[in-house]
């Protein structure tokens, strides 16, 4: 029985090959990184069952992508097996890294991610972005992204692309923040902006995450949606592995929703958006707390010490959720809802009345909520492995570019 193949990269370096002999023998080598990749070491013979293609044919592909460094034998496999033993086989530890980067509305991260799914470089600025151009932003970020970059080729390591998270709206080409309003960006040509020197993809953070949560969470369903915050509230829907992007591509956009229409202003253009109610900000202003630099840690360290004023905040953030979130569950049946990014680290006080308001709302079985273990970390990560998803995706191209 062959194993499942996984689904193909949801927009850029992953699509449809053509169907040719060529197009099939790029198709198999990615069969084999893919399987190699999710449950090596393995043998030439062990791949061959698995994805049932001939052990003379899988070896010639093997031995292909250990050419190009995509792919290395580790020596024999463990003693104790019936036979001669093979030749263990792993993605490679060195060659091609993917490079994640973030803007948040008050920091900067880029890592690098090797193709066994090692964070192999890091480097993070804290720092107030919200208001600033976009130009000294993206100049910070390129030093980050070269210091990481210079960091992994240390390590033997060279950058497959680079992808990276934004709090906004991103267009259709991958390139261009059509607007951020926490950032007060409209209309941002990040391609232009950004070092030219490998694949660029930009895209929002609510989708990386929502990778992240469908590649590395535990246990995650291939239908979900998966709910991001920080100043912001982000969304994104997951519906058989693949992201449901809409239209021109801005699908997700939760904390944007009205759950009151007379409500204050929002940096939108709207009125009493979600993100007015529960995104760290508003939560910290119904608190009576002033904004620091780690704003979930003051908010759950005062919950936890039981401050009533932090609870009911939290409480009140939480049932607002659940307003926004009806509206997405009865439309589109999600098999769950997966709290990401900074509302992880406040579940215990939210979920009750947000999971309270879901179970009053909405038609036939109310949906269950989980928590992701990845939390504030999900973007930067999807950010990074969406390169990596296309390496073993297309390994000949990759090969080919270096």
């Amino acid at each position: 029985m062959t194993a499942p193949l996984h689904e193909p990269h949801p927009a850029g370096p992953g699509r449809a090959l053509p169907d040719t002999q060529q197009g099939m023998r790029r198709r198999n080598l990615a069969r084999v990184m893919h399987t190699v990749s999710a449950e090596g070491p393995l043998s030439r013979a062990a791949v061959a069952s698995r994805i049932g293609l001939t052990r003379a044919a899988v070896s010639t592909l093997v031995d292909e992508l250990i050419r190009s460094g995509l792919i290395e034998e580790l020596g024999p496999e463990r003693p104790g097996r019936v036979g001669r033993p093979g030749s263990a086989l792993a993605v490679s530890a060195h060659g091609p890294a993917g490079i994640g980067a973030e803007i948040g509305v008050d920091h900067l991260a880029v890592c690098a991610v090797d193709l066994r799914g090692a964070i192999r470089a890091r480097a993070v600025r804290h720092g107030a972005n919200r208001g600033r151009s976009a130009e000294p932003v993206i100049r910070e970020l390129t030093e980050l992204v070269h210091r990481v970059v210079a960091e992994a080729a240390a390590e033997g390591l060279r950058p497959a692309g680079l992808a990276v998270a934004v709090p906004g709206l991103v267009a259709r080409d991958g390139r261009t923040v059509v607007r951020a309003p926490n950032l007060e960006w409209h209309d941002i040509d990040l391609g232009a902006l950004l070092p030219g020197d490998f694949p660029l993809t930009v895209d929002n953070e609510a989708n990386f995450g929502a990778l992240a949560e469908l590649w590395l969470g535990e246990g995650t369903p291939r239908d979900f949606l998966h709910v991001s915050a920080e100043i912001g509230i982000g969304a994104a829907v997951v519906v058989d592995g693949q992201l449901l992007r809409g239209t021109r591509g801005f699908a997700g956009e939760l904390g944007h929703v009205p759950v009151r229409p007379e409500g204050p202003a929002c940096p939108c253009g709207g009125r009493g958006c979600l993100e007015q109610y529960a995104g760290e900000e508003a939560v910290l202003r119904a608190a009576g707390l002033e904004p620091g630099e780690d704003r979930v840690g003051l908010l759950a360290g005062r919950a936890t010490a039981g401050d009533a004023s932090v609870r009911g905040a939290l409480h009140d953030a939480g049932a607002a959720l659940g307003v926004a979130l009806t509206g997405a569950v009865n439309l589109l049946d999600p098999e769950s809802v997966v709290l990401g990014g900074a509302l992880a680290g406040l579940a215990p006080w939210l979920l009750p009345s947000l999971e309270a308001e879901l179970a009053g709302r909405t038609a036939g079985a109310a949906c269950p909520v989980s928590v992701s273990g990845l939390g504030p970390e999900g973007p930067l990560l999807g950010a990074a492995h969406w390169v990596v998803r296309g390496v073993l995706d297309d390994p000949a191209g990759v090969a080919g570019r270096g």
